[in-house]
């Protein structure tokens, strides 16, 4: 992982960024990791474009500046329509989360140049999820493993997927385009141990074979339906 800082004008300030996939200085949509420094507070300032996060670990604050306080745990969602002013703040040390755009270039941008794009913003404590299991959504097999919805735009959607501990199964895939994201647990994918911040691509149709050494819930953004299946 490459981390460079977030805003290059405040150094050391400003929080690192490490890219997984897409470019955030370019066109493309992206996904890359956020890594605040201890005790973390920006000053307040809007986007260029709108961006969704996901805590993975620590806690975060995201919101007006004159909101009261929220930190959210790991497994929060929250989305930061662009053009509103808002702060970031991350409690301690040690935090990290999940940023992800549909378009670049991510910029930050002083709070003199805001504007209403007549999006709002969303924060989901990870107590507020709502989890789905094969009783409520019939394209997932009896396999302990339950799903959140989270946003979706046309075929594109956002969902975060919690394995049990000790699932062993697979995710089939049917999307031109899969990307995933480690948030809590331990995974065994392709002889390869996955630990929070980790990362799946496969692009088109595909068959995912997971194992989990704990309880582990992934961040999954894909443009067509998947299934989860446990090995026969």
């Amino acid at each position: 992982m490459k981390w460079t800082h977030l805003n290059p004008k405040r150094g050391d300030l400003a929080p690192k960024a490490g890219t997984l996939w897409g470019d955030r200085n370019g066109t493309e949509p992206t996904g890359f990791l956020l890594k605040p420094p201890s005790d973390f507070e920006s000053p307040p300032h809007i986007h260029n474009i709108s961006y969704r996060g996901v805590v993975i670990q620590g806690v975060i604050h995201n919101d007006d500046p004159k909101a009261a306080e929220m930190w959210m745990p790991p497994g929060s969602f929250w989305t930061q329509p662009k053009g509103e002013v808002h702060i970031t703040a991350a409690e301690g040390s040690g935090s990290l989360a999940y940023i992800e755009i549909e378009k670049g270039p991510y910029l930050v941008l002083p709070e003199k140049e805001h504007f209403d794009s007549g999006e709002r913003p969303v924060n989901i404590d990870e107590k507020n999820i709502v989890w789905l299991n094969a009783s409520d959504i019939t394209w997932i097999e009896q396999a302990g493993a339950r799903v959140a919805f989270l946003w979706q735009e046309g075929e594109l959607n956002g969902t975060f997927i919690k394995l049990p501990d000790g699932f062993d199964g697979t995710i089939k895939t049917a999307g031109s385009t899969f990307r995933a994201v480690l948030i809590k647990g331990e995974l065994e994918y392709e002889d390869q141990d996955l630990t929070p911040g980790n990362g799946i691509e496969t692009a088109g149709p595909a068959v995912l074979e997971l194992e989990a050494d704990a309880e582990s819930i992934l961040y999954v953004r894909t443009d067509g339906k998947y299934s989860i299946q446990p090995e026969d």
